[in-house]
């Protein structure tokens, strides 16, 4: 990343989300003068904050950088982990035109979630069943008995699977004059859209009426998450360079030049039965 940036390369960062139609904040001010469900009724008053209709509704969004016109949001029909809703198929298809929209020469910052990383040739694992292992091998023209149980086509899979793993994205932005760079796992904190969202689902939970996503993400905004993420990217750099310091020292190369059979023997030079 250190290097893009010293390339003045424009940088991307992408993720998705999901906001539940009813999205509003948790409390609200209150009239104490009002002691009952029953005085607010005849009032004509609320007891509460009422959140909109259909809340088990929810919209996805996928965003990447400042580019405002590279949103995709669909209505979700499931209520389980928004992870499911989104396949390889339905991103790479949002991809390809977001890749219609960025500079040339540019990076795209992701993360390996599933969708994001559909391998451009599968190779089988151990896991995969005896039949797709064969399968691979006869497609490679590799030779293999018939006999061979899975832990022996494994060996073979082994052997002749490419080096590196090829993802589907990967290879879109490359045709494109475009690199994918991916956060390693489990540092979100990396990805200043993750700021974003916290404004987008704030300001939301402040205005839901009606559902509407207003424009409210400007670039001062992404400004601020950006230089927050290269803080951040700094303090690693920097607790990296340090461990390294302390630990080396008292890490010991164990080799013919640093040690000798003294410092591993005992003297018994001077034992009982001299």
């Amino acid at each position: 990343m250190i290097e893009y940036r010293r390339q003045s390369r424009k940088i991307y960062y992408l993720d998705e989300t999901w906001i539940n139609a009813g999205h509003t904040v948790k409390k609200t001010w209150i009239d104490k003068n009002v002691v009952s469900n029953r005085q607010a009724s005849i009032e004509g008053l609320l007891t509460g904050l009422r959140g909109p209709s259909g809340k088990r509704q929810r919209l996805i969004v996928t965003h990447i950088g400042s580019d405002k016109e590279c949103d995709l949001i669909f209505v979700s029909k499931k209520g389980g982990d928004y992870h499911d809703e989104i396949n390889a198929s339905c991103f790479e298809s949002w991809f390809q035109g977001v890749l219609q929209r960025v500079e040339p020469n540019s990076v795209i910052v992701m993360n390996n979630a599933s969708y994001h990383s559909r391998q451009t040739e599968r190779v089988p694992t151990m896991g995969s069943q005896k039949g797709d292992m064969q399968q691979w091998l006869r497609e490679k023209g590799i030779p293999f008995d018939d006999s061979c149980v899975k832990a022996e086509l494994y060996e073979k899979i082994k052997q002749h699977k490419p080096a590196n793993i090829s993802y589907v994205t990967d290879e879109m932005a490359r045709q494109c004059g475009v690199t994918v760079l991916r956060l390693p796992p489990y540092h979100c904190e990396l990805n200043p859209i993750e700021l974003i969202w916290a404004q987008v689902k704030g300001y939301i939970a402040c205005h839901n009426t009606t559902f509407k996503l207003p424009d409210l993400v400007t670039p001062e905004a992404w400004q601020n998450a950006i230089r927050h993420v290269v803080k951040e990217e700094t303090k690693m750099w920097q607790l990296d360079h340090h461990i390294d310091t302390i630990i080396e020292p008292v890490i010991v190369n164990f080799n013919e030049e640093s040690y000798s059979d003294s410092l591993l023997l005992p003297d018994v030079s001077g034992s009982d039965d001299e």
